[in-house]
C-alpha cells in the first residue's frame, strides 16, 4: 500500500461547501495524509479542523491560471499564511515563461517564497502547457528561487500528470527538491506510476479511492 503521507488530499472545485472541506479534512486526519489542499476562502477553516494533527494546511495561489500579478500573488499568500496555511502551491506566469521572460517567471516565484515565510512552496509548472524544454527551465526558475517543490499541474487546464513528465522534473531538479504530481491520478496504479517515475507528493481528490484499492 502507498504511504499515506504522500498524499495532499484535494477539493478546488468552484463549488466546495464547507460541508465538503469538513469531510476532507476528517478523511485527512482518518488517514494521516501529508495535507488537505483548498482554495484560500477555506484556509483557517481547514487549519482548525487540523489542529492538533501532523497533517498540513495547504493553499493554492494565483489557481489555477497563474497570470495574476505577482504582487497579487505575494498578497494572496500573506494571507494564506496569516491564515494557517503550512504550505503554498503557486501557478507560474506560463505566458511569460513561453515567451523567454525568465526573469519575470524566477521574480514571481522568489516574490511567493518569500511571502511564504516559514510555508513550504510549491511550484505548478503546468505541463501541459509546455515542451520538454519549456519545463526543464521552469524547474531550473523554481530551484534557483529556492522553492521547496515543483509540480506538474493544477488539474483545471488541457491534460494533468503523466509520469514522463515527472522522470524529467525530477531529472532537472534531482533530489535537492520535491516533485508533485497532481492531475488525473484517480487509481492505485496511477499512483504508483507516478511514485515511480519520481514523485514524492501525489496531488489528488480520489485519495481515498486510491487508498482503498
Amino acid at each position: 500500500m502507498l504511504d499515506s503521507k504522500l498524499f495532499d488530499h484535494t477539493l478546488l472545485k468552484a463549488d466546495a461547501t464547507s460541508a465538503q472541506i469538513d469531510k476532507i479534512c476528517d478523511e485527512a486526519k482518518q488517514y494521516n495524509f501529508a495535507s488537505v489542499c483548498v482554495n484560500s476562502y477555506y484556509t483557517a477553516r481547514v487549519r482548525k479542523n487540523l489542529e492538533g494533527t501532523s497533517v498540513m494546511t495547504c493553499t493554492v495561489v494565483g489557481f489555477p491560471l497563474g497570470q495574476m500579478s505577482t504582487k497579487a500573488k505575494a498578497a494572496e499568500t500573506k494571507i494564506a499564511v496569516e491564515d494557517g496555511a503550512q504550505e503554498i502551491d503557486m501557478v507560474i506566469n506560463v505566458g511569460a515563461l513561453k515567451e523567454k521572460a525568465y526573469d519575470v517567471v524566477l521574480e514571481d516565484i522568489k516574490a511567493v517564497k518569500a511571502a511564504c515565510g516559514d510555508a513550504h512552496l510549491k511550484v505548478i509548472i503546468e505541463t501541459c502547457l509546455l515542451t520538454d524544454e519549456e519545463k526543464v527551465k521552469a524547474c531550473e526558475l523554481s530551484k534557483e528561487a529556492k522553492a521547496d517543490f515543483v509540480k506538474t499541474s493544477t488539474g483545471f487546464s488541457t491534460g494533468g500528470a503523466k509520469p514522463e513528465d515527472v522522470a524529467l522534473m525530477r531529472k532537472t531538479v534531482g533530489d535537492t527538491m520535491g516533485v508533485k504530481a497532481s492531475g488525473g491520478i484517480h487509481t492505485t496504479q496511477e499512483a504508483e506510476s507516478m511514485v515511480n517515475a519520481g514523485a514524492n507528493r501525489l496531488g489528488t481528490s480520489a485519495t481515498i479511492a486510491i487508498m482503498g484499492n
